[in-house]
């Protein structure tokens, strides 16, 4: 189901190709809900010990229900969910996860999936020549090669997240700055996405939690098309997402209705 403000989807009728940049998010985004998130890659493997295991669902069944009660005030959340994120860093980092363990997880077809016609969007835009940037505080080095894997890594097509770099072979630490849920709207972007967005002024924002609006900085938000994914806890969040999104789509709405419905 699409649910949509008329008045915002009438505007964007008149956007040219060569006005437009897409801001994305990938879990449960561009992948489908049903898919494993960027972080539950590696549990889900078996390739990892039963201890991280067991301390990472832990770690999920606490937070994740923070995560998804967008009726929490933003900062108080924030502060749940960088706590989440750095408990999570460290015990990846103490439990010695090998490059190895790290590569063949990046292989593992099974453990993603694309949301249904994100492929075939990805594949459009591309050919439409519009930029698209997945801002994901997910595991960065997981993203490029599910991209590579399916053929979609596209020259249009920019990743910042969590890239992990390895010191000996074992996971180290996170290279630059750390992407979480609640910093979206404080990343700089590279100098080479900057310039190649400079004279496009309008955004198609794509996301699954009201953090994700956050990916525009606040004054472009005006010139933001914002599509909001509700897969989960639609009972409790629609009125929120409404009220915070133009697009709301429910029930695994796939990228293929999304731009027959909206003409994008």
């Amino acid at each position: 189901m699409i649910i949509y403000n008329k008045e915002k989807i009438d505007k964007i009728k008149n956007w040219k190709d060569d006005s437009i940049y897409i801001l994305a998010d990938f879990d449960r985004t561009i992948t489908s809900s049903d898919s494993t998130p960027l972080w539950g890659v590696l549990a889900k493997s078996k390739l990892v010990s039963k201890e991280y295991i067991n301390e990472r669902q832990k770690l999920y069944d606490y937070y994740r229900k923070i995560e998804l009660d967008e009726k929490i005030d933003r900062e108080l959340k924030n502060k749940y969910m960088l706590e989440w994120f750095e408990k999570h860093l460290n015990l990846l980092v103490s439990y010695k996860i090998s490059k190895q363990i790290f590569d063949e997880v990046s292989q593992n077809q099974g453990l993603m999936k694309f949301r249904e016609g994100a492929q075939a969007f990805f594949k459009e835009m591309n050919e439409r020549n519009i930029p698209i940037i997945i801002i994901s505080a997910g595991i960065g080095n997981f993203i490029n090669e599910f991209l590579r894997n399916n053929n979609c890594d596209f020259q249009n097509i920019h990743v910042i997240s969590n890239t992990f770099t390895f010191e000996n072979d074992i996971l180290s630490k996170i290279e630059g700055e750390i992407v979480h849920i609640g910093n979206k709207d404080s990343i700089v972007l590279p100098k080479n996405i900057k310039q190649e967005i400079q004279n496009r002024h309008n955004i198609i924002l794509l996301g699954d939690t009201i953090f994700d609006i956050r990916m525009a900085k606040e004054n472009d938000r005006e010139n933001a098309l914002k599509i909001g994914f509700l897969d989960t806890n639609e009972k409790e969040n629609l009125e929120v997402y409404k009220q915070n999104f133009d697009v709301v789509c429910t029930n695994n709405t796939s990228f293929t209705e999304i731009l027959k419905e909206l003409n994008i």
